[in-house]
């Protein structure tokens, strides 16, 4: 079954991490993370982010393709613990989009 066929989508498991961040940290892994705070959150999105980093560099496609998981949702259980919600990050990508990368990048404030 493919992403399409199931309706799994990143909006979907942002659902799902905001449902079981508030669960019981003992009973879920989220719980867990979202418990132990924002930094800590912040300090595995990286941990991830870095391993990812390591496979694709090694050319590593299973590695990079499992990693590439853990950090998006390691990056969606950050957004959770920080109240910043998801639909805000889709929104400011769709806000880039309107212009090239290159006016988006020349755009931002200096500093």
């Amino acid at each position: 079954m493919t992403s399409a066929e199931t309706g799994f989508d990143l909006a979907r498991l942002a659902e799902i991490i905001a449902a079981r961040s508030a669960a019981d940290p003992e009973a879920s892994y989220t719980a867990k993370l979202a418990h132990r705070g924002r930094a800590y959150c912040a300090r595995k999105f990286g941990e991830e982010a870095v391993e990812a980093v390591v496979a694709g560099v090694e050319g590593d496609r299973d590695g990079l393709r499992g990693e590439a998981a853990d950090v998006l949702y390691h990056l969606l259980v950050l957004l959770q613990v920080a109240e910043v919600p998801f639909q805000e990050v889709i929104d400011e990508l769709d806000r880039r989009t309107g212009q090239t990368g290159l006016e988006e990048k020349a755009s931002r404030p200096k500093g």
